[in-house]
């Protein structure tokens, strides 16, 4: 579904309101890149098989594990090691990219009314 074209991450924000329900706007090798836009509280879960990145686009998100926390602001990134328990936050509304390897569930192997449907592109 990737085109010889630049993306842009505002224009494929503006193409829906879901929260917590990752968008995959490209893939590189086996990895997918995909934007989310997230406000309240996630769930904690983890990805035994794989880290997380994620890049901050817009707004204010924190990061809770279960003996400290990482706050990160628009333009910055971090990366969630494989296998470590994790809970994404937000106050107010926060867009983000993701990159993780394609299969990857949002809410890793914790059932949840947030688990979003996988592979969705825009």
């Amino acid at each position: 579904m990737q085109t010889n074209l630049p993306l842009n991450f505002k224009d494929k924000l503006d193409q829906f309101t879901e929260q917590w329900s990752p968008k995959v706007i490209a893939e590189m090798n086996d990895y997918q890149f995909k934007l989310a836009k997230l406000q309240g509280e996630f769930v904690w879960h983890n990805h035994p098989e794989t880290d997380e990145t994620f890049i901050v686009l817009h707004g204010k998100m924190t990061i809770l594990f279960r003996d400290n926390s990482i706050d990160l602001n628009a333009g910055e990134m971090f990366v969630v090691p494989k296998g470590v328990e994790h809970k994404p936050v937000a106050k107010q509304e926060c867009h983000i990219l993701l990159v993780e390897p394609r299969g990857v569930t949002n809410t890793g192997q914790t059932s949840s009314n947030l688990t979003a449907e996988n592979d969705i592109w825009i």
